[in-house]
């Protein structure tokens, strides 16, 4: 109570109801099984739709084991796609393979691999980020050039250490520090490259000097230096000239860029290794400030110098009417699903070969990603050598690409195309019960079934991929049962195998006894989104699954999920009639039929349990569902006062749950009373159980039964008079 010490008016808040019961979700489902690629470890990710299924975890084209000699359908990604097309809507997924226990963080260490490709000094590498042979990407390169980013400024300072360009008239002798020409030769006029030294304009290079009278060249020593303080203020002009920052980036050391020129300009007055009159594009790299740009020995072949040259920017301020543009060069990165005509799963844009900006491939492909979507979904990671430069990285790229695609022939219609081509990714073996049943691990992430503990929301959970592995197949629908057990609040959909008869599904069912169990039998016939066949045969549990929740979300839980029709499917493996399934049903084997007139449905109901009371798969799921209602919303009592008012307050609360439940024709019973009571007084506990801070309370509900089989009795009778 609130203590009160000064007289005044106080306000206090207060309930005058009791807390309410919300229903929880009965729908989202968990799927475990190997696929194309995507992470071994972690929390599971939920995905919404088939397309971000695929964009996660691969298509679903065939899975290449490495311990089977032909491919193995993809049912992982088949079941996905079939439990969206049937009405599902949230779908955890954990992909495995064998060996997933052992593998790092990043999936490596297990059967499955890493596909790659990494210049022959390993300056730069390209790995994929996680297994499988999916993971063999094209990548291609789309090289772009910024907007000129030449800019000539009239700086009213210079700093040190600055190169400017300068243009000087009627310079006096006394301008003039150290070499030069003759004393007779002043006043003179001066074109150059200088650079801010203390007090003093260094030439960088050699100086074009001329006389003032008749514009002709000076004789004696070339100009070295000049006094800043004596040149004429009135007829001296400079000019810094830089490459600015692009809008689709910046700049730094190594920056690839090129410089355009419209026509062939002749810079060897100012140096003698600055001979580019034979060219009008010059390949090369930007620094970080954008005043030095360094021309590639390897990429200008045709200069034929002897070393990259670094060339000041201001060199080109005497010619800045020939200049076209000064432009840095990015790239695009397209990751092509196996070829490099596949899908386009990935792109990056406005990358650098530069070294430390976000945009350089080690920064903008990190093997652990900064978002949340980049580190399931980015593809591929990058990796550089120890001191890389831009310079080494751009070569670098040269050497991975691919030659036929840089080089198309002669009479080839394609352009140049920058593919550089992943390999050594590997779907490793078929995964067994203990990658199924997966481990915990808290540093690395956890694997397998195991890795679904950490959500709560799941009830469905799914392994279609077991059903096609005979020697395994009952341990992992094992390691299935011991997790749903565990998790209490779920039920496991047991696959019949693609080959078993009704003798042999009957055998198989005798080895569960699990109201959180229910087994489908045959295999659905169903289209092959991957055109290698025309049909297939698909494991049932995706179907089951998506009609699971769709019933859920039109009906509700308390329906049965049968007499639903079979999306998606062209028909069954066996066609069960009626005497057939006289032997099955009563064994809790649910029948997938064709009707004529009816298309194709679940034709069962039951789960794998020997109690009558849970015979029923929507008995069950119901109860899942009330238990685990009832538990969430009933946390706030945990260390109330156990007394008369919590009891009150817990009845209160429960009954008007299920009054609401009744209401909505969930429960058997023509008035509240019929259907349900709920206790919670002296009579649940003793004085023993309120001693050990224990709160018993007794729920009864009448649950609604599918009504499996319809009777009607029909008679003769006589007609009244």
């Amino acid at each position: 109570m609130p203590e009160y010490l000064a007289p005044g008016v106080f306000i206090e808040e207060v309930s005058f109801r009791h807390k309410s019961i919300e229903g929880v979700g009965t729908s989202v489902s968990a799927i475990v099984g190997p696929t194309r690629t995507g992470p071994l470890r972690g929390l599971p990710n939920l995905v919404t739709s088939y397309a971000e299924f695929e964009r996660i975890y691969g298509d679903a084209q065939d899975i290449s084991f490495t311990s089977s000699s032909t491919a193995t359908p993809n049912y992982t990604a088949h079941a996905a796609r079939a439990f969206f097309d049937n009405g599902g809507k949230q779908l955890f997924v954990s992909r495995i393979t064998q060996g997933v226990n052992d593998s790092a963080a990043d999936g490596s260490g297990s059967s499955a691999s890493l596909a790659k490709s990494q210049s022959a000094v390993t300056q730069v590498t390209f790995a994929s980020r996680f297994p499988g042979a999916a993971s063999d990407y094209a990548l291609e390169f789309h090289w772009k050039k910024t907007e000129n980013l030449l800019t000539t400024i009239t700086p009213g300072t210079t700093a040190e250490g600055e190169t400017l360009y300068l243009g000087a008239t009627d310079v006096p002798t006394a301008a003039r520090v150290g070499a030069g020409p003759a004393d007779g030769d002043f006043p003179i006029n001066v074109t150059a490259v200088v650079k801010r030294v203390g007090d003093n304009y260094e030439v960088v290079g050699k100086a074009i000097t001329t006389k003032a009278a008749d514009d002709t060249p000076t004789g004696g020593s070339p100009l070295t230096k000049l006094a800043v303080a004596a040149l004429p203020a009135t007829t001296t002009k400079l000019q810094r000239v830089v490459a600015h920052r692009p809008a689709n980036g910046e700049l730094a050391n190594g920056t690839a860029a090129v410089v355009e020129l419209k026509k062939a300009v002749d810079l060897k007055p100012l140096n003698a290794a600055w001979d580019t009159k034979s060219l009008t594009t010059l390949d090369g790299f930007l620094n970080k400030n954008g005043d030095h740009f360094t021309v590639s020995k390897e990429l200008n072949p045709t200069l034929g110098l002897a070393n990259d040259l670094e060339l000041p920017l201001a060199a080109l301020g005497h010619a800045l009417t020939d200049v076209k543009t000064v432009a840095a060069k990015f790239f695009d990165l397209d990751v092509h699903r196996g070829s490099k005509n596949g899908e386009v799963i990935w792109s990056e844009q406005n990358l650098s070969v530069a070294i430390g900006t976000a945009r350089s491939l080690d920064k903008a492909l990190k093997k652990t990603p900064d978002t949340t979507l980049a580190k399931i979904s980015q593809p591929i990671s990058s990796s550089l050598a120890a001191s890389p430069t831009g310079p080494k990285v751009f070569a670098a790229l040269g050497k991975l690409y691919e030659d036929a695609d840089l080089h198309p022939a002669d009479d080839s219609l394609d352009d140049p195309r920058y593919i550089i081509k992943l390999s050594g990714g590997k779907d490793g073996k078929a995964p067994a019960a203990t990658d199924y049943a997966g481990e915990e691990d808290d540093t690395k992430g956890s694997t397998g079934l195991t890795a679904l503990e950490g959500i709560e929301d799941i009830s469905i959970v799914m392994v279609p991929a077991a059903a096609a592995d005979a020697t395994n197949h009952k341990a992992i629908m094992m390691k299935a049962q011991v997790h749903c057990r565990k998790m209490r609040y779920r039920m496991a959909i047991v696959d019949s195998r693609k080959d078993m008869s009704l003798e042999d599904v009957r055998a198989f069912r005798n080895n569960f006894d699990d109201s959180r169990l229910a087994l489908y039998y045959p295999w659905v016939v169903a289209s092959d989104p991957t055109g290698k066949r025309s049909e297939m045969l698909l494991p049932p549990s995706g179907f089951i699954a998506g009609i699971y929740a769709r019933t859920d979300v039109d009906r509700g839980v308390h329906k049965s999920p049968a007499n639903e029709v079979v999306m998606g499917a062209l028909g069954f493996k066996t066609e069960i009639n009626k005497f057939q399934q006289e032997l099955l049903n009563p064994n809790g084997v649910n029948c997938l039929r064709s009707f004529p007139g009816r298309g194709h449905r679940v034709w069962g109901g039951r789960t794998l349990s020997s109690d009558p009371e849970w015979k029923y798969v929507n008995v069950r799921r119901y109860f899942l569902y009330l238990e685990r209602s009832i538990e969430k919303s009933t946390q706030w009592a945990v260390f109330e006062p156990n007394g008369q008012a919590l009891w009150g307050n817990i009845r209160s609360a429960v009954e008007d749950f299920l009054f609401n439940e009744w209401k909505n024709g969930h429960l058997l019973g023509a008035s509240p009373k019929e259907a349900y009571f709920v206790r919670c007084d002296r009579s649940t506990m003793t004085q023993a159980d309120i001693d050990n801070g224990r709160m018993i309370c007794e729920v009864g509900v009448a649950p609604l039964r599918p009504a499996e089989f319809v009777i009607f009795r029909i008679g003769q009778k006589t007609a009244d008079a």
